[in-house]
């Protein structure tokens, strides 16, 4: 006999949109961890994201843009890692931080918008367009966390930067309960897009 949870059940989905099969685990058999887990990491699949609840936000942290306003590729790619952790945290908010506003567009504003052409519900985002470093990312994002009676965060970053981002949402109050890098979750190549009915592959 199968069973089969809701947090399985999303495990599953986000699977799905890493192009990973997810098989059910077998009544009797080891359930300790999520279904599809060891085999992703006997395919050498780099760390997942996890699940979380509606008081812990994903927090997606800004990267300069051009000066004509647009997006740089290292943006992108932390972005399709906050989008793949999103999927995993379906009640979680996400907040994208980031200031230093470039042809009149915040970094924030400019991946807000990202989120919402891949599928995300704007009510969903939280933007926080003040931020000109890292130290101002937590401190910032902190105000908002108790504004809204957030209790912790997932930082999504770069993986040159997840150190330095941990310290200081840390040294502001934050509760870190985990991170996610685009260089432990490489499916920028895959093209992630949040559909009506739950997590799908756009077409190319």
């Amino acid at each position: 006999m199968v069973r089969w949870t809701w947090r399985k059940r999303v495990v599953c989905a986000a699977l799905a949109v890493t192009g990973l099969a997810c098989v059910p685990i077998p009544a009797g058999a080891d359930a300790s961890a999520p279904p599809g887990l060891d085999f992703a990491r006997a395919l050498g699949t780099p760390a997942l994201p996890g699940i979380y609840g509606p008081d812990t936000a994903v927090v997606v942290l800004g990267y300069g843009l051009t000066p004509e306003g647009t997006m740089r590729e290292e943006l992108v790619r932390r972005l399709r890692a906050g989008l793949a952790q999103a999927v995993f945290a379906p009640w979680s908010p996400i907040i994208v931080t980031g200031g230093n506003p470039r042809a009149g567009l915040s970094e924030a504003d400019a991946m807000a918008d990202w989120l919402v052409a891949a599928g995300i519900d704007q009510s969903r985002i939280i933007r926080e367009s003040e931020a000109d470093s890292t130290v101002a990312n937590a401190r910032n994002t902190a105000a908002m966390l108790a504004d809204k009676g957030l209790r912790s965060v997932v930082l999504v970053t770069s993986e040159d930067h997840i150190a330095r981002a941990r310290g200081a949402f840390v040294d502001a109050g934050v509760l870190v309960v985990g991170d996610l890098t685009p260089d432990r979750a490489q499916w920028d190549s895959a093209p992630l897009h949040i559909g009506r009915f739950g997590p799908a592959s756009s077409a190319r």
